[in-house]
């Protein structure tokens, strides 16, 4: 039985969360914290395996104490730069027996996605990210856009191809934030959840690929993945991305 505890467990995705393990068989629900709640309360006595889904400024917080307490985490919330990444694996080298496990995304359509993107890279001269999701996302870009954005530009340098033709000389902010040299624009509509569209073009052809996820059911198949890993103890340390307990 894997003891599973929530931080965030009365938002959206955290409540997700707590629903979902309480209706998987193998998993129990531990303890549910929110803002305000005392982090101590989640220790290994109690639980194996931490979800956090709170919110970026807070996160990284969270996650510190949580190795503190020698508890293995899996996170969902975005907005992690290369700073606080370090933070996490200088706090772990103080705890080599934790693991978290960090996500960009946890839809399966989202990650296979960025997956093909990345096949896809080399063989095109342009390439652009479009994301697009609820107004209450408090970020952008979004981290899974960041996370495509990035490895399109790690395939292009591997392939020795040069920067992306454009010869906008004042775009008024119209042209997105540049990441690793591609432009990504961040769409925020009433009525949408959350979409990724990622645009490769040649002259004369296009490719597009595209991931939706309309409820955020979605994204529990690739939580509980995460947890059963983590809880496994074959990953102590930091792992990023959840095509890391994929076969791709």
């Amino acid at each position: 039985m894997i003891r599973v505890s929530v931080v965030g467990a009365h938002g959206r995705m955290g409540g997700n969360v707590v629903k979902t393990v309480q209706g998987t068989e193998g998993m129990e629900f531990a303890k549910g914290v929110d803002a305000g709640d005392d982090l101590a309360a989640i220790t290994p006595e109690n639980t194996d395996v931490a979800v956090d889904f709170t919110v970026p400024s807070v996160t990284l917080d969270n996650v510190l104490a949580l190795i503190s307490q020698g508890v293995n985490t899996v996170v969902g919330t975005t907005g992690w730069t290369d700073d606080k990444l370090d933070k996490v694996r200088r706090a772990l080298d103080e705890h080599p027996e934790v693991s978290v496990f960090i996500a960009p995304n946890f839809a399966i359509s989202a990650v296979l996605a960025d997956h093909f993107a990345g096949i896809a890279a080399k063989y095109f001269e342009s390439a652009e990210v479009i994301e697009l999701h609820h107004p209450d996302k408090v970020d952008a870009p979004s981290g899974t856009a960041i996370h495509t954005a990035e490895g399109i530009a790690a395939a292009r340098r591997r392939a020795g191809l040069g920067e992306v033709p454009d010869n906008t000389q004042s775009d008024g902010g119209s042209r997105g934030q540049v990441i690793d040299g591609v432009h990504v624009h961040a769409v925020r509509l009433r009525g949408l959840n959350a979409h990724e569209e990622v645009l490769f073009g040649n002259a004369g052809e296009q490719l597009v690929i595209r991931a939706d996820s309309f409820d955020r059911s979605s994204f529990m198949p690739g939580v509980m993945l995460a947890v059963r890993e983590v809880a496994s103890g074959k990953h102590a340390g930091l792992t990023i991305g959840l095509d890391s307990f994929l076969d791709l």
